[in-house]
């Protein structure tokens, strides 16, 4: 096929105080001390990342030293998160209010300190539950108050990079991309705009991509009469920009002009007739909106079920990233809460597609599947194409999809989360008495000997972490 193939699962976990100074934690007979920041702390167990590593406590059974020691009785835990606007300012805070909503709480706005928003959960006798600090800021940003301990969740349009993975490996923090530290909390569609005054009304992604990297400079080269090109993104510190510049095979060689906000790239766009600009649906302005038309002949526009599924060529991820696993039971609550329907439906209102699991319909591939048997190559027979349709007749696709690094059985950090998402649905028992089927696909690159056969790994390789991550079959 020429694509390839590829819950909410999000999680607001890890909770506790600000943790920013060292303490020393004594054992009880005093053999064992140690020193270092507090990772997380859930009521009952201390995660310290120490020179060790991260080690866990019960806190009933050591001594605590230090000004971060969180108190014995009374305990509030406090959830800090930061980083890209949307997410810290429009998503969360509809989260916690559907949450409390549904939950028979209530959340109160606490006056903001400095720059960051202060929510609180109370319950029906007004006492507090949970403290909620949000902090706006770029996704760089909150990588780094993830590695410094100044917040417990990274809200992030992209997956932490390699620099950023060796800085967390430093101080004892997994963030490559088969951590479980990365959750998904929606997607959202970047497009190609251009000026209203372009005759241009699809691009091929590849073209996107060629001009980014410098290597186009002009509308002739896609079939226009002759013009300059000019390029066009968002801030530089955004994650969106930055996961779109991550697709670029170096970084971009073509003259960039960088806009201050979404509305100043598509009002600058939009006066230009040689302007090209990559921006996220929601803020294309008066800006002209561009199909993605590929190599095969496809069109694609963004479509919910496209970017659950991340066939949609410029989807990008928002991730919650977060730094320790140890949750006091309110968050545990509110965990589970995010995987329902309600949840969901607050995901998209916020304009992110939801990641709850669909079934995709068939009919509602077959533009893709018509697409894939039109430009078969002679190593693909009609009987090939049509064991494809017959066993994909029996069946039913859902929306999760897992994708790797090109020509590799390497799973990116969606898929990681997307794989666990799976596993739970299957321990919960959404498919019992059904069975899964994992397929697996290649580009249409190279021989198709070697794709059959990488295709038929990727399967193999979902299936082991599958089975890894499930343990002993329900």
């Amino acid at each position: 096929m020429c694509a390839a193939a590829g819950g909410l699962a999000a999680a607001l976990l890890c909770a506790g105080p600000t943790w920013a100074e060292e303490v020393t934690i004594t054992s009880a007979q005093g053999a064992l001390t140690l020193t270092g920041r507090i990772a997380g702390y859930d009521g009952t167990y201390l995660e310290i990342e120490s020179s060790h590593g991260p080690v866990t406590l019960a806190y009933a059974g050591v001594t605590c030293a230090g000004a971060d020691c969180p108190p014995r009785d009374g305990y509030i835990p406090t959830l800090r998160l930061s980083g890209e606007p949307v997410l810290s300012g429009l998503l969360v805070p509809a989260l916690l209010a559907g949450y409390a909503r549904e939950t028979g709480l209530a959340l109160a706005q606490e006056p903001d300190v400095d720059d960051t928003a202060s929510f609180v959960l109370q319950d029906t006798a007004g006492d507090p539950l949970l403290h909620v600090r949000l902090r706006a800021g770029s996704s760089a940003e909150a990588f780094a108050d993830l590695i410094t301990f100044e917040t417990d969740i990274a809200l992030t349009y992209r997956a932490a990079n390699p620099r950023e993975i060796d800085r967390a490996a430093e101080v004892g923090l997994d963030l490559a991309p088969a951590s479980d530290r990365s959750l998904v909390l929606g997607g959202e569609a970047l497009v190609a705009v251009t000026s209203p005054r372009n005759p241009q009304r699809t691009i091929d992604p590849a073209a996107i991509i060629a001009a980014f990297a410098g290597r186009i400079a002009d509308w002739q080269s896609l079939g226009q009469a002759p013009q300059p090109l000019t390029l066009h993104l968002g801030p530089a510190e955004n994650g969106q920009v930055e996961a779109f510049l991550a697709l670029l095979p170096k970084p971009p060689a073509a003259a960039i002009t960088y806009h201050a906000t979404a509305a100043d790239l598509a009002a600058a766009v939009a006066a230009d007739p040689g302007a090209l600009g990559v921006t996220p649906l929601r803020a294309t302005g008066v800006a002209q909106p561009l199909g993605l038309r590929d190599n095969c002949g496809l069109t694609m526009v963004p479509r919910l079920a496209g970017l659950k599924t991340q066939d949609y060529p410029l989807t990008t991820l928002a991730f919650a990233v977060v730094r320790s696993h140890r949750q006091p039971d309110v968050v545990r609550d509110l965990l589970r809460w995010l995987r329902s329907p309600a949840a969901q439906l607050i995901v998209r209102r916020a304009g992110l597609s939801d990641q709850g699991i669909t079934p995709i319909p068939l009919d509602d591939q077959g533009e893709r599947i018509a697409h894939a048997v039109a430009i078969a190559g002679p190593d693909t027979s009609l009987r090939d194409l049509q064991d494809m349709v017959a066993l994909m007749l029996a069946r039913v696709r859902i929306s999760l999809t897992f994708r790797f690094a090109n020509g590799t059985t390497d799973l990116d950090t969606a898929s990681a989360a997307n794989l666990r998402t799976l596993a739970l649905a299957i321990r919960s028992g959404v498919y019992a008495g059904r069975d899964i089927m994992l397929i697996g696909f290649s580009d249409a690159e190279g021989e198709a000997e070697a794709n059959r056969d990488l295709s038929a790994a990727r399967a193999l390789a979902v299936e082991s972490a599958l089975l890894t991550l499930l343990g002993q079959l329900p």
